[in-house]
């Protein structure tokens, strides 16, 4: 394989190259943002809750989740730090590969130059031409010289287009290492910034240990307000399941499984829809951060205690609202001590609930659409507004993470 060939495939390699880190460096970009933009969301509750003077839960469990996401960032950045890194590398290889091609391709073309000055003389030339034995011998090397006088034009241009890209890999590689300067600044600077939230953390955690009697009260008050919930919708769900059954005899038509819905051509329709749509879901609120996952957790203060939640807890602003993560049938509102308004929405043999609203858009039958707005979300004296929903299969809790879009 020629010089020519070989440095045309290195350039077309150099270029694949940087499109491929390109691509990745985009990647790391926008992950770097999205995380970016939670912490500075998330950020603005906090400043929320703090205009309370005292020293709330709700605080640090945001403080915890800032931390989070603060290391996420870090780590983020780490990642743009060795993408730039490996960038680096390759450039540098590039830069030896190009160099070499260059000084080896001015070599040949030094030696080109010194053979015509050597063979400079035109009579030479045309006497090894007549010289020929025949006329096809006399047009090869006819050809010949001219193949030769064209490939050296063609060195020139492989040599100008080598160091162009040389000069281009230059410019590059002396940009990377200023994006690399810039990105170690900024994971200092975040390092700085997540050594502060938690000092808050510990400093929050340290105020509220000395209210435990407070907390478990309000503990045990919470868990009294969820088993309520749960009985509540526990009922209404046996409820909707006699009533369909009975309408389902009246009809003439088979009952459906114990603890299952009878659901009309339509119901069943929905309720497949809505299975469809599992991961595709909107969020129940336009903005917001998960506050309290699915589940049991070790309580963020009481050592030793565990809190259970039916679905999952999402801080968002004062003033935000509520709404309908998929079409259905408002089956019922309620009020209830901590959840405030509760209003709970029929998909088929699913059921969504929204919890601690203020003010109602909806009631009990009307027919919404997905994103609705269902109603106000409640903000407490400590400046935190918290919608707490829930996703039921029938008579079976789902996690409701499983079912709402990650992305936010």
């Amino acid at each position: 394989m020629n010089t020519f060939i070989l440095s045309v495939m290195l350039i077309i390699a150099a270029g694949v190259n940087e499109l491929q880190a390109q691509d990745k460096k985009s990647q790391l970009q926008q992950q770097k943002e999205k995380i970016e933009e939670e912490i500075s969301y998330t950020n603005r509750l906090l400043d929320e809750t703090k205009k309370s003077k005292q020293t709330s839960v709700n605080q640090l469990v945001l403080l915890n989740k800032q931390i989070s996401k603060r290391q996420e960032l870090i780590n983020a950045i780490s990642g743009e730090i060795r993408n730039l890194d490996n960038q680096i590398n390759q450039t540098n290889d590039t830069i030896r590969h190009l160099t070499k091609t260059i000084e080896r391709l001015k070599k040949e073309y030094a030696s080109m130059i010194y053979y015509a000055h050597k063979n400079r003389n035109a009579y030479s030339r045309l006497m090894f031409i007549f010289s020929a034995r025949d006329f096809n011998q006399a047009y090869q090397r006819l050809k010949y010289f001219q193949q030769y006088a064209g490939y050296r034009q063609n060195q020139v241009r492989v040599i100008r287009q080598n160091q162009e890209e040389l000069n281009k890999k230059l410019l590059l590689l002396e940009q990377q290492k200023k994006s690399k300067l810039e990105l170690k600044r900024m994971e200092e600077g975040e390092h700085q910034k997540l050594a502060q939230e938690k000092n808050q953390q510990n400093q929050a955690i340290k105020k509220l240990t000395q209210k435990e009697k407070e907390l478990l009260k309000k503990l045990r008050e919470s868990e009294r307000a969820a088993r309520r919930l749960q009985k509540a919708i526990e009922d209404l769900i046996a409820e909707e399941i006699r009533k369909a059954n009975e309408a389902a005899k009246k009809a003439g038509t088979k009952p459906a499984p114990e603890n299952k819905f009878a659901l009309t051509p339509a119901e069943l329709e929905l309720s497949s829809n809505f299975s469809g749509n599992k991961g595709r879901l909107p969020w129940p609120t336009e903005k917001g951060v998960i506050s309290a996952s699915f589940g049991e957790h070790p309580h963020p203060v009481l050592k030793g205690i565990k809190t259970k939640n039916n679905g999952i807890d999402i801080a968002t602003e004062k003033g935000s609202k509520a709404r309908a993560v998929f079409d259905g049938v408002v089956t019922s509102t309620m009020t209830l001590p901590t959840y405030n308004n509760v209003v709970i929405v029929k998909h088929g043999e699913f059921l969504t609930v929204y919890s601690n609203l203020d003010q109602l858009f909806v009631k009990k039958g009307d027919k919404i659409k997905t994103k609705q707005e269902i109603g106000v979300i409640n903000t407490d004296e400590t400046g935190k507004t918290r919608l707490h929903f829930e996703l039921w299969h029938g008579k079976n809790l789902q996690n409701p993470e499983g079912w709402i879009v990650r992305a936010r």
